[in-house]
């Protein structure tokens, strides 16, 4: 026979209610977690904070012509992760209306790694968010291309976090940068 503690009183089903204010303990948890999740997938991705998930209007007719993206101080990426990921990076078209999007000593960071892995994302540009695919480049002469279009966009652009640097600087050897082309 399994002795009662005496100081724990249970219900005619022999249920005890700390039983039933533990699930609603768990239930209101569960809740606040994912209050909070959509509370900061809609605040981040911040400065230098990633967010979540991204929302906005959802644009899914291809872009051909990227230019409009030079009209954004930065673009915001989601990408395709255990749990949605989305960070602001540079954004920077060419002439052409090719889009490209710039990392600083991109290969340790969590994005690049998983965007190696799958290239799946969402690009959000003022508001309007694209399924996109991230392909890396490491064509140099491309990759000198995106470059210098990013050194002409951020000259109008430039902020304390994110400061212009001279024309005519050379493209760093830890700089990367992925093309983005719509899904």
């Amino acid at each position: 026979m399994i002795a009662r503690d005496p100081d724990v009183q249970t219900s005619a089903s022999g249920a005890s209610p700390r039983r039933g204010i533990s699930k609603f303990v768990w239930l209101g948890l569960a809740i606040f977690f994912v209050a909070a999740f959509y509370a900061w997938s809609y605040t981040c991705p911040c400065t230098r904070v990633p967010g979540g998930y991204l929302f906005g209007n959802v644009v899914e007719e291809p872009v051909k012509d990227w230019s409009f993206a030079n009209d954004a101080d930065v673009c915001q990426i989601q990408i395709s992760a255990v749990i949605p990921h989305s960070i602001n990076l540079n954004c920077m078209a060419t002439p052409e209306g090719k889009l490209y999007l710039s990392c600083s000593n991109c290969q340790p960071k969590y994005w690049s790694r998983h965007v190696m892995e799958n290239p799946v994302s969402r690009l959000r540009v003022k508001g309007n968010v694209y399924p996109v695919n991230l392909t890396r480049v490491t064509d140099p002469a491309e990759m000198d291309l995106a470059w210098e279009t990013r050194v002409e966009k951020v000259q109008r652009v430039a902020s304390a976090v994110n400061p212009a640097v001279p024309i005519g600087t050379p493209r760093p050897a830890t700089w990367w940068t992925f093309r983005v082309e719509s899904r």
